[in-house]
Protein backbone atom coordinates (compact mmCIF):
# COMPACT_ATOMS: atom_id res chain seq x y z
CA UNK A 1 0.00 0.00 0.00
CA UNK A 2 1.18 3.30 -0.79
CA UNK A 3 3.04 4.87 2.26
CA UNK A 4 0.38 8.20 1.79
CA UNK A 5 -2.28 6.54 2.03
CA UNK A 6 -4.98 8.39 4.95
CA UNK A 7 -6.18 6.30 7.70
CA UNK A 8 -9.25 6.19 6.33
CA UNK A 9 -8.09 4.79 3.47
CA UNK A 10 -6.18 2.10 5.21
CA UNK A 11 -9.14 0.97 6.87
CA UNK A 12 -11.48 0.65 3.99
CA UNK A 13 -8.65 -1.54 2.89
CA UNK A 14 -7.98 -3.71 5.00
CA UNK A 15 -12.21 -4.18 5.82
CA UNK A 16 -12.18 -6.04 2.25
CA UNK A 17 -11.78 -10.18 2.67
CA UNK A 18 -8.94 -11.36 0.24
CA UNK A 19 -10.32 -14.28 0.08
CA UNK A 20 -12.99 -16.34 -2.40
CA UNK A 21 -16.37 -16.11 -1.42
CA UNK A 22 -17.78 -19.68 -2.17
CA UNK A 23 -20.35 -21.63 -0.05
CA UNK A 24 -21.65 -18.68 2.34
CA UNK A 25 -17.73 -19.15 3.38
CA UNK A 26 -14.46 -17.08 2.84
CA UNK A 27 -11.35 -19.42 1.61
CA UNK A 28 -8.33 -19.03 -0.07
CA UNK A 29 -7.27 -20.19 -3.83
CA UNK A 30 -6.50 -23.66 -4.80
CA UNK A 31 -2.47 -23.28 -4.48
CA UNK A 32 -2.71 -19.82 -2.07
CA UNK A 33 -2.10 -17.40 -5.35
CA UNK A 34 -2.66 -13.76 -4.84
CA UNK A 35 -3.61 -11.50 -7.37
CA UNK A 36 -2.61 -7.53 -6.99
CA UNK A 37 -4.87 -4.67 -7.02
CA UNK A 38 -3.70 -1.52 -8.53
CA UNK A 39 -4.53 2.57 -7.40
CA UNK A 40 -4.44 3.64 -11.16
CA UNK A 41 -3.80 7.19 -9.70
CA UNK A 42 -0.17 5.76 -8.77
CA UNK A 43 -0.13 2.21 -10.53
CA UNK A 44 1.15 1.33 -6.96
CA UNK A 45 -0.65 -2.15 -5.59
CA UNK A 46 -3.03 -1.51 -2.74
CA UNK A 47 -4.67 -4.74 -2.18
CA UNK A 48 -3.83 -8.34 -3.02
CA UNK A 49 -6.52 -10.98 -3.40
CA UNK A 50 -7.13 -14.50 -3.56
CA UNK A 51 -6.57 -15.87 -7.49
CA UNK A 52 -9.06 -18.29 -7.90
CA UNK A 53 -8.58 -21.47 -9.96
CA UNK A 54 -10.76 -23.89 -12.28
CA UNK A 55 -10.90 -26.10 -8.91
CA UNK A 56 -12.36 -23.22 -6.73
CA UNK A 57 -15.04 -22.29 -10.06
CA UNK A 58 -15.67 -25.67 -9.70
CA UNK A 59 -16.81 -25.18 -6.23
CA UNK A 60 -18.36 -22.32 -6.70
CA UNK A 61 -20.61 -23.53 -9.30
CA UNK A 62 -21.38 -26.65 -6.78
CA UNK A 63 -22.50 -24.27 -4.31
CA UNK A 64 -24.62 -22.61 -6.23
CA UNK A 65 -26.38 -25.61 -7.66
CA UNK A 66 -27.19 -27.15 -4.43
CA UNK A 67 -27.82 -23.56 -2.93
CA UNK A 68 -30.96 -23.20 -5.81
CA UNK A 69 -32.74 -26.55 -4.59
CA UNK A 70 -33.97 -24.19 -1.73
CA UNK A 71 -33.43 -20.82 -3.14
CA UNK A 72 -35.99 -21.07 -5.71
CA UNK A 73 -38.70 -22.17 -3.07
CA UNK A 74 -37.82 -19.37 -0.28
CA UNK A 75 -41.09 -17.23 -0.22
CA UNK A 76 -41.08 -13.86 -2.36
CA UNK A 77 -41.31 -11.84 0.40
CA UNK A 78 -38.45 -13.55 2.25
CA UNK A 79 -35.98 -12.96 -1.25
CA UNK A 80 -37.64 -9.35 -1.10
CA UNK A 81 -36.52 -8.56 2.86
CA UNK A 82 -32.86 -9.66 1.94
CA UNK A 83 -32.93 -7.35 -0.91
CA UNK A 84 -34.36 -4.56 0.80
CA UNK A 85 -32.07 -5.23 3.97
CA UNK A 86 -28.73 -5.28 1.74
CA UNK A 87 -30.11 -1.99 -0.07
CA UNK A 88 -30.32 0.00 3.58
CA UNK A 89 -26.75 -1.23 4.54
CA UNK A 90 -24.99 -0.34 0.95
CA UNK A 91 -26.72 3.54 1.25
CA UNK A 92 -25.71 3.20 4.85
CA UNK A 93 -22.25 2.57 4.00
CA UNK A 94 -22.02 5.11 1.24
CA UNK A 95 -18.67 6.71 2.43
CA UNK A 96 -16.79 3.66 2.72
CA UNK A 97 -17.48 1.91 -0.78
CA UNK A 98 -17.21 5.44 -2.68
CA UNK A 99 -13.71 5.07 -1.31
CA UNK A 100 -13.17 1.61 -1.98
CA UNK A 101 -14.22 2.21 -5.88
CA UNK A 102 -12.27 5.22 -5.85
CA UNK A 103 -8.83 3.12 -4.84
CA UNK A 104 -9.62 0.45 -7.39
CA UNK A 105 -11.39 2.26 -10.08
CA UNK A 106 -9.68 6.11 -10.33
CA UNK A 107 -13.17 7.73 -10.85
CA UNK A 108 -13.70 10.99 -9.01
CA UNK A 109 -15.63 10.12 -5.08
CA UNK A 110 -18.54 12.22 -6.11
CA UNK A 111 -19.09 9.82 -9.30
CA UNK A 112 -18.51 6.96 -6.97
CA UNK A 113 -20.59 7.75 -4.47
CA UNK A 114 -23.58 8.21 -7.78
CA UNK A 115 -22.72 4.83 -8.29
CA UNK A 116 -23.11 3.14 -5.11
CA UNK A 117 -26.87 4.97 -4.99
CA UNK A 118 -27.54 3.81 -8.60
CA UNK A 119 -26.09 0.51 -8.08
CA UNK A 120 -28.23 0.13 -4.52
CA UNK A 121 -31.17 1.40 -6.21
CA UNK A 122 -31.33 -2.13 -8.45
CA UNK A 123 -31.33 -4.33 -5.33
CA UNK A 124 -34.64 -2.19 -4.14
CA UNK A 125 -36.40 -2.36 -6.90
CA UNK A 126 -36.13 -6.27 -7.31
CA UNK A 127 -37.07 -6.42 -3.34
CA UNK A 128 -40.21 -4.67 -5.00
CA UNK A 129 -40.56 -6.76 -8.10
CA UNK A 130 -39.47 -9.80 -6.26
CA UNK A 131 -43.38 -10.16 -4.82
CA UNK A 132 -44.85 -9.46 -8.29
CA UNK A 133 -43.52 -12.52 -10.28
CA UNK A 134 -46.95 -13.74 -12.28
CA UNK A 135 -48.65 -16.22 -14.91
CA UNK A 136 -51.94 -16.45 -16.38
CA UNK A 137 -55.00 -18.74 -16.58
CA UNK A 138 -57.46 -18.34 -19.52
CA UNK A 139 -59.56 -20.21 -21.67
CA UNK A 140 -58.27 -21.69 -24.46
CA UNK A 141 -59.45 -20.44 -28.15
CA UNK A 142 -61.89 -22.76 -28.88
CA UNK A 143 -63.18 -22.45 -25.27
CA UNK A 144 -62.69 -26.56 -24.14
CA UNK A 145 -59.95 -26.56 -21.51
CA UNK A 146 -57.69 -23.65 -20.45
CA UNK A 147 -54.31 -22.71 -20.06
CA UNK A 148 -52.03 -22.04 -17.04
CA UNK A 149 -48.95 -20.25 -17.35
CA UNK A 150 -46.33 -19.54 -14.94
CA UNK A 151 -42.78 -18.30 -14.46
CA UNK A 152 -39.95 -20.29 -12.60
CA UNK A 153 -36.31 -19.29 -12.18
CA UNK A 154 -33.77 -20.21 -14.99
CA UNK A 155 -31.50 -21.66 -12.00
CA UNK A 156 -27.34 -21.17 -11.68
CA UNK A 157 -26.68 -18.43 -13.35
CA UNK A 158 -23.03 -17.35 -14.44
CA UNK A 159 -21.83 -13.50 -14.62
CA UNK A 160 -19.06 -12.02 -15.96
CA UNK A 161 -18.77 -8.20 -14.80
CA UNK A 162 -16.94 -4.81 -16.04
CA UNK A 163 -14.28 -3.05 -14.14
CA UNK A 164 -15.90 0.35 -15.38
CA UNK A 165 -18.91 0.29 -12.47
CA UNK A 166 -17.66 -2.15 -10.71
CA UNK A 167 -20.64 -2.22 -7.94
CA UNK A 168 -23.47 -1.22 -10.16
CA UNK A 169 -22.90 -4.01 -13.32
CA UNK A 170 -23.22 -6.78 -10.35
CA UNK A 171 -26.29 -5.40 -8.39
CA UNK A 172 -27.82 -4.55 -11.88
CA UNK A 173 -27.46 -8.60 -12.63
CA UNK A 174 -27.98 -10.28 -9.04
CA UNK A 175 -30.78 -7.84 -8.16
CA UNK A 176 -33.10 -9.60 -10.73
CA UNK A 177 -31.75 -12.99 -10.43
CA UNK A 178 -32.29 -13.27 -6.53
CA UNK A 179 -35.96 -11.79 -6.56
CA UNK A 180 -36.55 -14.37 -9.18
CA UNK A 181 -35.35 -17.41 -7.06
CA UNK A 182 -31.52 -17.53 -8.98
CA UNK A 183 -28.31 -18.88 -7.72
CA UNK A 184 -25.36 -16.72 -8.75
CA UNK A 185 -21.60 -17.06 -9.24
CA UNK A 186 -19.82 -14.16 -10.26
CA UNK A 187 -16.45 -13.03 -11.59
CA UNK A 188 -15.38 -9.45 -10.86
CA UNK A 189 -13.00 -7.90 -13.36
CA UNK A 190 -9.33 -8.71 -12.13
CA UNK A 191 -8.70 -4.79 -11.81
CA UNK A 192 -11.76 -3.66 -9.53
CA UNK A 193 -12.46 -6.90 -7.84
CA UNK A 194 -12.51 -5.16 -4.47
CA UNK A 195 -16.65 -3.60 -4.70
CA UNK A 196 -18.11 -7.06 -5.53
CA UNK A 197 -15.93 -8.88 -2.59
CA UNK A 198 -17.22 -5.55 -0.22
CA UNK A 199 -21.06 -6.48 -1.80
CA UNK A 200 -20.56 -10.34 -0.74
CA UNK A 201 -19.92 -9.22 2.66
CA UNK A 202 -23.18 -6.58 2.30
CA UNK A 203 -25.42 -9.83 1.69
CA UNK A 204 -24.22 -11.69 3.97
CA UNK A 205 -24.75 -9.39 6.58
CA UNK A 206 -28.50 -8.91 4.73
CA UNK A 207 -28.95 -12.41 5.49
CA UNK A 208 -28.69 -13.95 2.31
CA UNK A 209 -28.60 -17.70 2.42
CA UNK A 210 -24.35 -19.74 1.96
CA UNK A 211 -24.33 -20.41 -2.20
CA UNK A 212 -27.05 -18.03 -3.35
CA UNK A 213 -23.85 -15.58 -4.68
CA UNK A 214 -20.52 -16.50 -4.54
CA UNK A 215 -17.34 -14.65 -5.89
CA UNK A 216 -14.51 -15.80 -7.94
CA UNK A 217 -11.60 -13.65 -8.11
CA UNK A 218 -8.68 -14.23 -10.81
CA UNK A 219 -6.34 -13.36 -12.96
CA UNK A 220 -7.59 -15.54 -15.79
CA UNK A 221 -11.03 -15.21 -16.65
CA UNK A 222 -10.99 -17.91 -19.34
CA UNK A 223 -9.53 -20.31 -17.47
CA UNK A 224 -11.88 -20.21 -14.60
CA UNK A 225 -15.33 -19.05 -16.67
CA UNK A 226 -15.52 -21.42 -19.62
CA UNK A 227 -15.56 -24.97 -17.69
CA UNK A 228 -18.59 -23.12 -15.94
CA UNK A 229 -20.16 -21.82 -19.27
CA UNK A 230 -19.99 -25.60 -20.19
CA UNK A 231 -21.03 -27.14 -17.43
CA UNK A 232 -24.37 -28.57 -17.66
CA UNK A 233 -25.26 -27.32 -14.07
CA UNK A 234 -25.14 -23.66 -15.02
CA UNK A 235 -28.43 -22.12 -16.78
CA UNK A 236 -27.58 -18.90 -18.06
CA UNK A 237 -24.72 -16.38 -19.03
CA UNK A 238 -24.97 -12.80 -18.76
CA UNK A 239 -21.77 -10.58 -19.80
CA UNK A 240 -21.41 -6.71 -20.05
CA UNK A 241 -17.69 -6.42 -21.91
CA UNK A 242 -16.22 -5.54 -25.39
CA UNK A 243 -18.02 -7.10 -28.07
CA UNK A 244 -14.47 -9.22 -29.17
CA UNK A 245 -15.25 -11.51 -25.96
CA UNK A 246 -18.74 -11.57 -26.34
CA UNK A 247 -18.58 -13.54 -29.63
CA UNK A 248 -16.20 -15.67 -27.94
CA UNK A 249 -18.74 -16.42 -24.73
CA UNK A 250 -21.55 -16.69 -27.31
CA UNK A 251 -19.71 -19.83 -29.03
CA UNK A 252 -18.87 -21.38 -25.40
CA UNK A 253 -22.57 -21.01 -24.42
CA UNK A 254 -23.66 -22.70 -27.60
CA UNK A 255 -23.11 -26.27 -26.50
CA UNK A 256 -25.05 -26.21 -23.74
CA UNK A 257 -27.52 -23.86 -25.31
CA UNK A 258 -27.23 -21.71 -22.18
CA UNK A 259 -29.89 -18.73 -21.61
CA UNK A 260 -27.52 -15.75 -22.88
CA UNK A 261 -27.80 -11.68 -21.60
CA UNK A 262 -24.67 -9.97 -23.34
CA UNK A 263 -24.36 -6.10 -22.75
CA UNK A 264 -21.44 -5.32 -25.39
CA UNK A 265 -19.76 -2.38 -26.76
CA UNK A 266 -20.61 0.96 -27.94
CA UNK A 267 -20.23 3.51 -30.14
CA UNK A 268 -22.75 6.15 -28.91
CA UNK A 269 -23.70 8.93 -31.85
CA UNK A 270 -24.32 12.29 -30.02
CA UNK A 271 -27.28 14.14 -32.57
CA UNK A 272 -27.05 18.17 -32.43
CA UNK A 273 -29.61 20.06 -34.61
CA UNK A 274 -29.57 23.15 -35.12
CA UNK A 275 -32.43 24.60 -33.06
CA UNK A 276 -30.47 23.05 -30.15
CA UNK A 277 -29.63 24.88 -27.33
CA UNK A 278 -26.56 24.92 -27.09
CA UNK A 279 -25.82 25.65 -23.40
CA UNK A 280 -28.31 23.25 -22.91
CA UNK A 281 -26.11 20.63 -24.99
CA UNK A 282 -22.69 21.23 -23.45
CA UNK A 283 -24.40 20.64 -20.88
CA UNK A 284 -25.95 17.01 -21.97
CA UNK A 285 -22.59 16.54 -23.40
CA UNK A 286 -20.42 16.86 -20.52
CA UNK A 287 -22.65 13.77 -18.56
CA UNK A 288 -23.03 11.84 -21.76
CA UNK A 289 -18.80 12.40 -22.31
CA UNK A 290 -17.31 12.68 -19.60
CA UNK A 291 -19.19 10.58 -17.16
CA UNK A 292 -16.51 8.00 -15.86
CA UNK A 293 -13.99 9.71 -17.36
CA UNK A 294 -15.52 8.47 -20.52
CA UNK A 295 -14.82 4.90 -19.70
CA UNK A 296 -18.31 3.53 -20.23
CA UNK A 297 -20.55 1.79 -23.16
CA UNK A 298 -23.11 4.59 -22.80
CA UNK A 299 -20.26 7.41 -23.49
CA UNK A 300 -21.06 10.02 -26.76
CA UNK A 301 -18.69 8.18 -28.70
CA UNK A 302 -19.01 10.66 -32.20
CA UNK A 303 -20.23 13.93 -32.04
CA UNK A 304 -22.90 14.93 -35.21
CA UNK A 305 -23.35 18.65 -35.18
CA UNK A 306 -24.88 20.38 -37.65
CA UNK A 307 -22.64 22.03 -39.90
CA UNK A 308 -24.58 26.17 -39.14
CA UNK A 309 -23.48 25.63 -35.47
CA UNK A 310 -20.63 23.27 -35.15
CA UNK A 311 -18.07 26.04 -34.54
CA UNK A 312 -19.63 27.39 -32.09
CA UNK A 313 -20.73 24.11 -30.69
CA UNK A 314 -16.89 23.09 -30.51
CA UNK A 315 -15.77 26.50 -29.06
CA UNK A 316 -18.30 25.93 -25.84
CA UNK A 317 -17.40 22.29 -25.41
CA UNK A 318 -13.81 22.85 -25.57
CA UNK A 319 -14.32 25.37 -23.13
CA UNK A 320 -16.50 23.39 -20.46
CA UNK A 321 -14.08 20.42 -20.91
CA UNK A 322 -11.04 21.87 -20.74
CA UNK A 323 -12.02 23.40 -17.42
CA UNK A 324 -12.02 20.41 -15.60
CA UNK A 325 -9.90 18.94 -12.65
CA UNK A 326 -7.71 16.05 -13.89
CA UNK A 327 -6.30 14.40 -10.68
CA UNK A 328 -7.10 11.81 -7.91
CA UNK A 329 -10.05 11.20 -7.47
CA UNK A 330 -9.87 11.41 -3.99
CA UNK A 331 -8.97 15.10 -3.70
CA UNK A 332 -11.19 17.82 -3.81
CA UNK A 333 -12.59 19.56 -6.79
CA UNK A 334 -11.54 16.71 -9.21
CA UNK A 335 -13.70 15.67 -12.00
CA UNK A 336 -11.69 13.49 -13.87
CA UNK A 337 -9.76 10.61 -12.89
CA UNK A 338 -7.13 8.25 -14.33
CA UNK A 339 -7.62 5.77 -17.27
CA UNK A 340 -7.49 2.45 -15.67
CA UNK A 341 -4.29 1.43 -16.58
CA UNK A 342 -1.67 1.64 -19.24
CA UNK A 343 -2.94 -0.13 -21.93
CA UNK A 344 -6.12 1.72 -21.94
CA UNK A 345 -3.94 5.09 -21.97
CA UNK A 346 -2.05 3.29 -24.71
CA UNK A 347 -5.24 3.10 -26.89
CA UNK A 348 -6.60 6.26 -26.49
CA UNK A 349 -3.37 7.85 -27.22
CA UNK A 350 -3.39 6.39 -30.47
CA UNK A 351 -6.80 6.88 -31.31
CA UNK A 352 -5.97 10.60 -30.73
CA UNK A 353 -3.43 10.86 -32.55
CA UNK A 354 -4.47 8.93 -35.43
CA UNK A 355 -7.37 11.50 -35.76
CA UNK A 356 -4.80 14.44 -35.46
CA UNK A 357 -2.87 12.99 -38.26
CA UNK A 358 -5.54 12.68 -40.86
CA UNK A 359 -6.75 16.72 -40.13
CA UNK A 360 -8.65 17.02 -37.13
CA UNK A 361 -7.50 19.79 -35.15
CA UNK A 362 -7.74 19.78 -31.04
CA UNK A 363 -9.81 22.19 -29.58
CA UNK A 364 -8.26 21.37 -25.89
CA UNK A 365 -6.41 18.76 -24.45
CA UNK A 366 -4.87 15.76 -26.97
CA UNK A 367 -2.04 14.31 -25.00
CA UNK A 368 -1.13 12.27 -21.84
CA UNK A 369 -0.54 13.40 -18.17
CA UNK A 370 3.04 12.07 -16.93
CA UNK A 371 4.19 12.25 -13.34
CA UNK A 372 2.04 9.13 -12.07
CA UNK A 373 -0.86 7.01 -12.81
CA UNK A 374 -2.97 6.88 -16.61
CA UNK A 375 -3.94 10.29 -16.65
CA UNK A 376 -5.08 11.62 -20.14
CA UNK A 377 -6.25 15.20 -20.90
CA UNK A 378 -9.99 15.93 -21.03
CA UNK A 379 -9.75 16.37 -25.09
CA UNK A 380 -12.55 17.97 -27.76
CA UNK A 381 -11.03 17.14 -31.78
CA UNK A 382 -12.84 19.37 -34.06
CA UNK A 383 -12.81 18.70 -37.81
CA UNK A 384 -12.84 15.09 -37.69
CA UNK A 385 -12.50 13.25 -40.83
CA UNK A 386 -14.94 10.30 -41.49
CA UNK A 387 -11.77 7.89 -42.04
CA UNK A 388 -10.71 8.75 -38.10
CA UNK A 389 -10.70 5.34 -36.43
CA UNK A 390 -11.94 6.75 -33.54
CA UNK A 391 -15.21 7.29 -35.43
CA UNK A 392 -15.97 3.25 -35.65
CA UNK A 393 -13.84 2.42 -32.12
CA UNK A 394 -14.87 2.76 -29.19
CA UNK A 395 -12.82 5.43 -27.41
CA UNK A 396 -13.31 4.34 -23.68
CA UNK A 397 -11.62 7.87 -22.63
CA UNK A 398 -12.16 11.53 -21.94
CA UNK A 399 -11.97 12.50 -26.04
CA UNK A 400 -15.10 13.86 -27.87
CA UNK A 401 -14.81 14.16 -31.80
CA UNK A 402 -16.37 16.45 -33.69
CA UNK A 403 -18.08 15.82 -36.99
CA UNK A 404 -20.80 17.54 -39.17
CA UNK A 405 -23.65 16.63 -40.96
CA UNK A 406 -26.33 19.11 -43.18
CA UNK A 407 -29.65 16.91 -43.24
CA UNK A 408 -31.39 15.32 -41.08
CA UNK A 409 -31.17 12.33 -43.26
CA UNK A 410 -27.44 12.65 -43.15
CA UNK A 411 -27.33 13.00 -39.00
CA UNK A 412 -29.03 9.52 -39.50
CA UNK A 413 -26.96 8.15 -41.73
CA UNK A 414 -23.82 8.84 -39.81
CA UNK A 415 -25.77 7.78 -36.59
CA UNK A 416 -25.96 4.19 -38.20
CA UNK A 417 -22.71 3.67 -39.99
CA UNK A 418 -20.97 1.12 -37.14
CA UNK A 419 -21.34 -2.08 -36.47
CA UNK A 420 -22.97 -1.12 -32.75
CA UNK A 421 -25.99 -0.11 -31.29
CA UNK A 422 -26.34 0.51 -27.89
CA UNK A 423 -27.25 4.22 -27.13
CA UNK A 424 -27.92 7.44 -29.11
CA UNK A 425 -28.44 10.95 -27.90
CA UNK A 426 -30.54 13.71 -29.76
CA UNK A 427 -30.91 17.23 -29.48
CA UNK A 428 -33.44 19.08 -31.13
CA UNK A 429 -36.76 21.55 -30.11
CA UNK A 430 -38.58 20.43 -32.89
CA UNK A 431 -40.73 17.38 -31.31
CA UNK A 432 -41.52 15.76 -34.93
CA UNK A 433 -38.36 16.01 -36.02
CA UNK A 434 -37.01 14.15 -33.19
CA UNK A 435 -39.07 11.18 -33.40
CA UNK A 436 -38.60 10.80 -37.13
CA UNK A 437 -35.12 10.60 -36.03
CA UNK A 438 -35.35 8.30 -33.26
CA UNK A 439 -37.36 5.70 -34.84
CA UNK A 440 -34.84 5.34 -37.43
CA UNK A 441 -31.78 5.21 -35.15
CA UNK A 442 -30.81 1.65 -34.47
CA UNK A 443 -29.70 1.78 -30.85
CA UNK A 444 -31.30 -0.08 -27.69
CA UNK A 445 -32.14 3.37 -26.05
CA UNK A 446 -32.25 6.74 -26.77
CA UNK A 447 -31.72 10.32 -24.43
CA UNK A 448 -33.97 12.39 -26.24
CA UNK A 449 -32.19 16.12 -25.12
CA UNK A 450 -31.12 14.65 -21.91
CA UNK A 451 -27.18 13.14 -21.14
CA UNK A 452 -27.96 10.07 -19.47
CA UNK A 453 -30.06 6.85 -20.10
CA UNK A 454 -29.17 4.47 -16.64
CA UNK A 455 -32.44 3.46 -14.43
CA UNK A 456 -33.29 0.95 -12.27
CA UNK A 457 -36.74 0.85 -13.70
CA UNK A 458 -35.58 1.18 -17.46
CA UNK A 459 -34.68 -1.78 -19.77
CA UNK A 460 -30.55 -0.88 -20.42
CA UNK A 461 -29.61 -2.57 -23.38
CA UNK A 462 -28.20 -2.57 -27.36
CA UNK A 463 -29.03 -3.86 -31.03
CA UNK A 464 -26.59 -5.31 -33.69
CA UNK A 465 -23.32 -5.75 -32.27
CA UNK A 466 -24.16 -4.12 -28.75
CA UNK A 467 -25.33 -7.26 -27.62
CA UNK A 468 -28.61 -8.71 -26.32
CA UNK A 469 -31.05 -9.07 -23.47
CA UNK A 470 -32.12 -6.13 -21.09
CA UNK A 471 -31.16 -4.80 -17.46
CA UNK A 472 -33.18 -3.22 -15.10
CA UNK A 473 -36.80 -2.70 -15.11
CA UNK A 474 -39.30 -5.61 -15.47
CA UNK A 475 -37.68 -6.54 -19.10
CA UNK A 476 -34.93 -7.37 -16.30
CA UNK A 477 -36.24 -9.64 -14.48
CA UNK A 478 -38.02 -11.21 -17.44
CA UNK A 479 -34.37 -12.64 -18.30
CA UNK A 480 -33.94 -14.86 -14.95
CA UNK A 481 -37.46 -16.17 -15.42
CA UNK A 482 -38.57 -19.61 -17.91
CA UNK A 483 -42.45 -19.56 -18.99
CA UNK A 484 -43.89 -23.37 -18.03
CA UNK A 485 -47.06 -23.85 -20.14
CA UNK A 486 -49.98 -26.41 -18.97
CA UNK A 487 -52.89 -27.56 -20.83
CA UNK A 488 -55.53 -28.30 -18.96
CA UNK A 489 -58.75 -30.19 -19.70
CA UNK A 490 -60.72 -27.89 -16.87
CA UNK A 491 -63.72 -25.37 -17.03
CA UNK A 492 -65.27 -27.31 -20.14
CA UNK A 493 -68.57 -26.02 -20.58
CA UNK A 494 -71.25 -28.63 -20.56
CA UNK A 495 -73.05 -30.19 -23.51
Amino acid sequence: MAATASEQERRVLEAVPSGLYIGGEWRDATGGGRLGVEDPSTGETIHEIADGQAQDADAALAAAHEAFRTWRHTPPRERSDVLRRAYDLITERTDDLALLMTLEMGKPIAESKAEIAYGANFLRWYAEEAVRIDGRFTPNETGVGRVLTMRQPVGPCVFITPWNFPLAMGTRKIGPALAAGCTVVVKPAKQTPLSMLALAQVLEEAGLPGGVVNVLTAKSSGEVMEPLIKDPRTRKLSFTGSTEVGRKLMEQASEQVLRVSMELGGNAPFLVFADADLDKVVEGALVAKMRNGGEACTSANRFHVHESIAGAFAEKLAAAIGDLKVGRGTEPDVKVGPLIDESQRETVEELVDDATSKGARVATGGSRLDGGGYFFQPTVLADVPDDARLLREEIFGPVAPITTFSSDEEAVQKANATEYGLVAYVYTQDVDRAFRVIEELETGMVGFNQGMVSNAGAPFGGVKQSGFGREGGPEGLHEYLETKYVAMNVGVPPT
